[in-house]
Order: structure tokens, then sequence, then C-alpha cells
């Protein structure tokens, strides 16, 4: 075993669980569009952008607060119908963001799951679901 990870297999298990990180790949039909929601009404900011030539599908990372989503045109990006949850701080203040914005196409509301989590729920314009949680203290 490499000296640089711990020797007892919970404490291995807590290393790595710190240092994986993960991103989910959404399929997208519409710059634009994927912009406009993303960007413009999520609050994401696109960190970078890639397309081999001029006439090849875009591929992109958009991120916020620690969230980061890859959003491409490429035909093995994903396909509609995909759920991606994301663990939010202040919910309510999410919440309350979003629907000051009265956008168009999404009015979010904060809903109470009866499996004790508060959550925002929003689809893309491409059919895919993004669900904002947050855990509810104990009563």
């Amino acid at each position: 075993m490499p000296p640089c990870l711990p020797r007892n297999p919970l404490e291995r298990l807590r290393h790595h669980a710190q240092t994986w990180r993960c991103h989910a790949h959404l399929r997208i039909f519409d710059i634009a569009k994927a912009r406009e929601f993303y960007v413009g009404f999520l609050g994401f900011e696109v960190q970078w952008e890639h397309c081999f030539d001029d006439n090849a599908p875009l591929y992109m990372a958009v991120g916020r607060d620690g969230c980061v989503l890859h959003l491409g045109e490429h035909h093995g990006d994903g396909a509609p119908g995909i759920a991606v949850r994301i663990k939010v701080e202040d919910i309510a203040a999410l919440q309350g963001e979003l629907a000051a914005k009265n956008y168009r196409f999404a009015r979010p509301g904060l809903e109470e799951t009866p499996w004790k989590t508060r959550e925002v729920s929003v689809a893309d314009p491409f059919g895919d679901r993004l669900l904002s949680t947050r855990m509810r203290r104990a009563d």
C-alpha cells in the first residue's frame, strides 16, 4: 500500500471520499436556450467552452457555488430525462432568488418532502430535472 494512504480501511475510505469530485453531463440541443437557462436564470457562470471547429458540437462547463455541470451537444453526452440532485445550504434563499427573476418558463416553489428535505425543482429546456435540496433539521 502506498505510504501516503492511511492503513485503516475506514480511514482510507474517508480519504477517498474527501478527494472525489463529480459532475453531471447533460445534453443540450440549443446553445442560446442553454445559456438563457443555466446562466441567465440559474446564475451559473460559464467556466470554459470547447469546439473542435466552427461546425462541431459545443461542450462547456458551467459552475456555481462549487457545483459544476458539463453541457454538451455531442450525441453521447446524456439523454433527456436525467435528474441531478444538488445540495444547497440556503434553499429558501435560492428559491427566492429564482422566483424574483420571474423567468417565463419556470417558477419553482419550495417543497417540504416526506423524506425530510426541502427542495426546489426545475426542469431545463431539454427535459432534465435539477433538484436543489437541503436536509431539514430534526424537530
